[in-house]
């Protein structure tokens, strides 16, 4: 190895070293485990050698659990405040995007009998936590239902919503919430496929130019599968909402008992 290669991957190594990129997993409105994350995170920081850090949320911020609205108010708050936090949207955010811009608009990716307001989807907590009651008989009364909507939910939500991006990627790690069609390169990627896509991509082993870190897929525990990353452990269904630490292309799980590191998958 000549010199200038070994000065220049030391630069690397030191840069990484300094500065930490952490992620967060699906939140689903859980406000109270986005809190204790948060303090864990900054604990694992504040113990490290790194000068500098970046918290990624990897999408998903409302429906199911009970406080979607205050979560979009801590996270924006946040970010008002000055915290190095990046927010990106996943589907479930889309789903509330596209409802409040036209309620009758039906994504494809869901069944032909489910909406944003669907019990199973999540809808219907969202809109609660703003107030707004939304009855069995909704698809008879979407329209009413949207009036309710917009004089509930701050204009600013709206458009904090409306203007997530889609990514955020490091010199070694693309942060997405579903994840990517592998078929294409990393900067021709489909909006469709960055919050939706599972097939072709959860059973593929094909490597992309940098680690894929997503969620949107449950997994039970926080799983490398050296192409990817899922950071999706369930806390739309009131299980674990996880987040993890990453140098360079190294991840460990941010825990109360300190980091774990996350091997490949066998």
């Amino acid at each position: 190895m000549t010199a200038s290669l070994v000065s220049k991957t030391l630069y690397i190594y030191i840069i990484n070293m300094t500065h930490l990129t952490y992620a967060i997993g699906d939140i689903h409105g859980d406000l109270e485990q986005l809190q204790r994350v948060h303090t864990l995170i900054i604990s694992d920081f504040e113990k490290s050698n790194a000068t500098t850090y970046k918290v990624i949320h990897i999408g998903d911020l409302i429906d199911r659990r009970p406080n979607s609205k205050g979560t979009i108010d801590y996270l924006m708050h946040g970010i008002a405040k000055g915290f190095p936090w990046k927010v990106i949207k996943g589907n479930h955010d889309r789903l509330m995007q596209w409802f409040l811009d036209d309620p009758h608009r039906h994504d494809p990716h869901l069944k032909a009998d489910y909406s944003w307001l669907h019990h199973r989807i999540g809808g219907i907590e969202t809109l609660a936590s703003y107030g707004v009651i939304v009855p069995e008989n909704y698809h008879e009364c979407l329209d009413d239902i949207l009036i309710m909507a917009k004089k509930a939910i701050p204009e600013s939500h709206i458009k904090f919503i409306q203007e997530l991006p889609l990514f955020y990627e490091t010199s070694d790690i693309f942060f997405v919430h579903a994840g990517i069609n592998l078929d294409r390169t990393l900067n021709d990627q489909t909006e469709d496929d960055m919050v939706w896509i599972r097939e072709n991509w959860l059973d593929n082993p094909k490597k992309a130019a940098k680690l894929i870190l997503h969620g949107h897929t449950i997994v039970k525990e926080i799983t490398h599968y050296g192409n990817r990353v899922n950071i999706d452990t369930g806390a739309a269904w009131g299980d674990k909402l996880s987040a993890v630490v990453t140098i360079g292309a190294d991840i460990w799980e941010v825990t109360e008992h300190g980091r774990i590191e996350i091997k490949h998958k066998v």
